[in-house]
């Protein structure tokens, strides 16, 4: 495509955090992005570090798990008619509690803000990218993707169920020429949620044990520049130090 394109991240929260950092990365590559979370304040932060780097940025407020935000935000993105190059799923919601401790509200919830979400995201993206028969939808995965740990077998049924939602959307629009990815992210990162919740922890790992935020930014571009005759639907990261 000769005109700019977009790029859209939906769980954009601290500045010192994956949806910024991706954001931030999409932008430094010339695109046009398109920046979605709850929080309008953190928005704000993070759109204004984008324009004082000199990119282009639109914050909308948006819930994943409201269908009506969802369809709000691309509408924002159909008005200002920049192709749709890119769509990230960054939601992610994990709480800590054992089985018998875990009401299905909270695992209503859980469910909605990490599995639904990417299914209102995801179809709302594909409705897009298969008119333009190209671009690239990533959703961002966990450990918890692959296998469930206690106490946090809530969070992993929803996440085994957007990956499941993931390789379904491969399948079906990779042929159209909708390269769909799941990034399953095998470590803690290093960003501003990890070290002021988990600063022992994080100290206790050091530097070399966190993932950076920017070299999961430079993965995922990597991914979206990959030819079609070699595409790439799930891959995992991790920090060198890692056991797995």
């Amino acid at each position: 495509m000769s005109k700019v394109c977009s790029a859209v991240v939906i769980g954009v929260g601290p500045e010192q955090g994956l949806g910024a950092a991706l954001a931030k990365h999409f932008a430094a590559q010339g695109l046009f992005v398109f920046i979605a979370g709850r929080s309008a304040s953190k928005l704000q932060l993070v759109a204004e570090k984008i324009t004082r780097q000199g990119g282009k940025v639109t914050a909308v407020v948006t819930d994943a798990t409201l269908e009506q935000d969802v369809e709000r935000l691309f509408a924002e993105i159909q008005k200002q008619a920049y192709p749709l190059s890119i769509a990230v799923y960054n939601v992610d919601s994990n709480i800590s509690a054992p089985l018998l401790e875990t009401d299905s509200e909270l695992f209503t919830r859980l469910w909605q803000q990490n599995c639904y979400g990417g299914f209102l995201f995801g179809k709302q993206a594909l409705n897009m990218m298969q008119q333009q028969g190209q671009g690239t939808l990533i959703f961002t995965g966990a450990t918890a993707s692959m296998r469930a740990r206690p106490p946090f077998t809530a969070f992993a049924a929803a996440k085994a169920g957007l990956r499941a939602l993931a390789q379904g959307m491969a399948r079906e629009f990779g042929p159209q020429g909708v390269h769909v990815v799941h990034t399953i992210i095998d470590g803690v990162i290093d960003g501003e949620r990890a070290r002021t919740q988990f600063a022992d922890y994080v100290s206790a790992k050091g530097d070399d044990g966190l993932l950076q935020l920017d070299a999961i930014a430079q993965t995922y571009w990597a991914i979206h520049q990959q030819h079609p005759s070699a595409w790439t639907q799930e891959l995992d990261l991790r920090p060198f130090k890692e056991p797995f």
